[in-house]
């Protein structure tokens, strides 16, 4: 199963394409082109079935799942700092300003040294694959040379990729050893990994370039300005924080006098592309300036926990009609897993409905109609991230990339059990999103081609 293009594939299959919606398509057939798109997906119940089957076995085309083996669409994560993954797990227990001055900017500051940044890189990427994620948005740093170095990366690792060079300019917020030294360098390196990714030999469209105003506090006018404008002339992907924390929100608020939504709309940065991290503190007008725009949301569960001062209000958002997937804002959560990120989207959901004050009365405690269940959370994680970014990813229908993985719920290694005399095709796929791990992944595809895997 190492190559499925110009194959067919027999098996069960699990995707969420609409929101709140499962569809398993047990033993069907979905046929990959030579370039590694989907080109038909058939049902078992279609009368076409058989003999599409005895063709694809006929002519060596049929590879057939394990039995008792689930497909997933390939897990698509929303907001990753690549720069941060040597500190996962470290340096939890302070704010968010104070995070960023004495731990994350002098890490990402090493990445002028590229072995050093290639050393961490490559084991991101690889990690990142091991754990489902085939599409993953990426705040490179502020050195262009190592987030052209991160584009090869992928593109040697064989990942789905967004990329951005991240721009910060302001003295009054990022200290003077690692900053851009203007406005007009910021532009600069920005528009100079675009042309990279754009004309690179080996890049046929897996890899794709992002303005990254690293947040607002981070950005003086002018290269706000530079950059919507640069938005507007090549159409790229748009990434940056927005209304993360208390302290973030706070000095938009003090320093335009509008919110973040507001004021990235202001400079040109909120477009049909764009996808904001965290956007915890979102007012009803945001929503819907968001909404209008097209603009997504990258809903981080973890990493608000431990940054954010507020749980995201993610079923108002939803109700608003706001594009949202989820992220898991490596190294603010600490976690590289997609799977982990679902169940935290559950339960902080969870909390935010019923509160956790247990001093107050149970009719104040909470905000009522919050909570997502699993199926939100998988289609969040794989449809709902394709539909932000606007890639035909996250599904298995014909026009899509096979971005996939195989789950194996007996995998020795693996952390779930289903019973056959029990347990439901949808019950298994409950059981992946709350109990899988690395271990159950046997064989991940981008593309169509095996990238990935325990099996």
């Amino acid at each position: 199963m190492t190559d499925l293009r110009s194959k067919t594939i027999a098996g069960t299959f699990c995707h969420a394409p609409e929101l709140g919606s499962i569809e398993i398509l047990r033993d069907a057939l979905v046929e990959i082109d030579g370039r590694g798109t989907i080109v038909a997906v058939t049902p078992a119940g279609d009368p076409g079935h058989a003999a599409k089957r005895a063709r694809a076995a006929d002519s060596g085309a049929l590879v057939e799942a394990p039995a008792e083996s689930y497909i997933l669409p390939g897990f698509v994560d929303l907001h990753i700092h690549a720069p941060q993954y040597p500190q996962l797990g470290k340096a939890l227990d302070v704010p968010l300003e104070v995070w960023l001055q004495q731990h994350t900017f002098p890490l990402e500051a090493r990445y002028a040294d590229l072995a050093f940044a290639r050393r961490h890189y490559e084991a991101l990427v690889e990690d990142l694959i091991a754990n489902g994620t085939t599409t993953a948005l990426y705040f490179a740093t502020q050195h262009v040379e190592a987030s052209k170095l991160l584009v090869d990366i992928c593109l040697e690792q064989g990942q789905r990729a967004l990329v951005g060079k991240v721009a910060m300019d302001n003295p009054a917020e990022c200290p003077d050893y690692y900053r851009d030294a203007s406005a007009e360098e910021g532009i600069t390196g920005t528009k100079a990994l675009i042309d990279y990714v754009a004309a690179h030999p080996e890049n046929h469209g897996l890899v794709h370039p992002v303005i990254t105003p690293r947040f607002v506090p981070s950005c003086t006018d002018p290269l706000l300005e530079g950059l919507g404008e640069l938005a507007r002339q090549c159409g790229c992907h748009v990434q940056t924080h927005c209304s993360e924390s208390d302290w973030a929100h706070g000095y938009v608020l003090d320093r335009f006098g509008r919110t973040d939504a507001e004021t990235l709309d202001r400079f040109g940065l909120m477009t049909r592309r764009t996808v904001l991290a965290h956007s915890n503190f979102l007012t009803d007008g945001d929503m819907e300036l968001i909404h209008a725009r097209g603009a997504g949301v990258a809903h981080c569960p973890l990493s608000n926990a431990y940054f954010a001062n507020a749980v995201f209000p993610l079923r108002a958002a939803l109700a608003k009609g706001v594009r949202v997937g989820l992220g898991t804002d490596i190294s603010g959560g600490p976690t590289a897993s997609m799977i982990e990120a679902q169940r935290m989207a559950i339960a902080a959901s969870r909390m935010l409905e019923t509160g956790v004050d247990p001093t107050l009365p149970q009719a104040e405690r909470g905000r009522p109609g919050s909570r997502i269940d699993f199926d939100v959370a998988f289609h969040l994680a794989t449809a709902g991230g394709a539909e932000a970014l606007d890639l035909p990813v996250g599904r298995f229908a014909p026009g899509c990339h096979f971005d996939a993985i195989l789950v194996d719920p007996h995998a020795p290694g693996g952390t779930m059990r289903v019973w056959d005399d029990i347990d439901s095709d949808a019950d298994a796929l409950q059981k992946i999103v709350y109990t899988a791990s690395k271990g159950n992944l046997a064989e991940i595809w981008i593309g169509g081609r095996r990238v990935g895997g325990t099996g």
